[in-house]
């Protein structure tokens, strides 16, 4: 069985890993791995093959810095040539990124089989590019691989018991991944001693609804400011962040640091004392690491999180960011 796996951004690497490891151990499953190019940075896309031993992909589409329309337009066309060579058998894709519907549009569209990983995932904010590329791939999905069983229950809500596909809850393979790496990041990474510090606040900010709304943005800027008084705050910079700092003038008073590699991520999560993101895939990995996570966004696909006591939902209100922050500072990590 031949399977072409489509990824282009930081956590479908991750999952890719767990993924991939299984294939290869199967004599029965042919895998070519497709990258768009949508994470393109040494930092945030070259590092996660070496460090995480993901095969090189046979094809680099590099497809980046393009508007949504324009990138998801050309990950279908160039995708379409690699299916149509190939001819796979399936299709898989991971998450909600453009890579992702692109794919699974390309293959559908060649009445090639779709496997979703990480399906049933609902924000309910359709103004949410995500969330539009989870809604329309889970859709024309032939296969869809649920990590939770509240994402069963948003299909079954939604209709796909009528439909011609299968769903199975078959858990996270995120959760595989740091369960495999975190032995082997406390081993090689050294970001933590390079920090100097035992007490700190670990942060990403990528999302277009926190950077591009000057408004959240300065917002949430202005509320890291205050908390790092309190505690020290690092900033991973993505380079829409890094854009927007600049665009806006905005001199943050708090440390950044360059993007980090999966096992740096993992240490420099793993020593914080909270993480504040707007990630979706950090706040699952602040869980796994025993992390309370603030989550700088109005809702979240991983409801269970914030249901059960371990992340909250911030909004963009300096006050909220900054006494949700406090709250959570004080919650005893104990839950793993």
């Amino acid at each position: 069985m031949r399977i072409t796996t489509i990824i282009g951004a930081r956590p479908q690497f991750i999952k890719a890993a767990s993924v991939s490891k299984a294939f290869a151990q199967s004599k029965s499953i042919d895998e070519i791995i497709v990258h768009t190019g949508q994470h393109f940075d040494a930092l945030m896309s070259d590092v996660f093959f070496q460090e995480l031993q993901i095969p090189v992909p046979k094809y680099n589409l590099a497809i980046n810095s393009l508007g949504h329309g324009a990138m998801t337009g050309k990950m279908l066309e160039e995708i379409e040539k690699v299916l149509i060579q190939e001819k796979p058998d399936y299709v898989l894709v991971y998450g909600d990124t453009n890579s992702t519907i692109a794919g699974a549009l390309a293959a559908k569209k060649l009445h090639i089989k779709v496997i979703h990983i990480e399906a049933g995932l609902r924000s309910f904010n359709m103004a949410m590019p995500e969330e539009i590329n989870r809604i329309v791939t889970d859709r024309i999905s032939d296969i869809l691989f649920c990590p939770a069983e509240k994402a069963v229950q948003n299909l079954i809500q939604e209709g796909f018991e009528s439909f011609n596909c299968k769903y199975y809850c078959v858990g996270d393979v995120m959760y595989d991944a740091v369960l495999h790496f975190l032995p082997m990041a406390k081993k090689k990474s050294t970001v933590k001693n390079q920090l100097g510090l035992n007490n700190y606040i670990a942060c990403t900010l990528h999302r277009q609804e926190t950077t591009d709304n000057e408004i959240n943005f300065r917002n949430v800027i202005e509320a890291l400011h205050i908390i790092n008084k309190q505690i020290p705050v690092i900033l991973t910079i993505h380079p829409r962040t890094k854009k927007m700092l600049d665009t806006y003038n905005i001199q943050p008073e708090f440390k950044i640091i360059d993007p980090l590699g999966y096992l740096d991520m993992l240490e420099f999560v793993s020593g914080s004392s909270l993480v504040i993101t707007d990630s979706g895939g950090l706040q699952k990995e602040s869980y796994f690491l025993g992390k309370c996570c603030a989550i700088v966004r109005n809702d979240t696909e991983w409801v269970e999180l914030v249901d059960a006591g371990y992340a909250a939902l911030t909004g963009y209100e300096q006050h909220n960011i900054v006494n949700i922050t406090n709250k959570l500072l004080n919650t005893k990590n104990e839950f793993l």
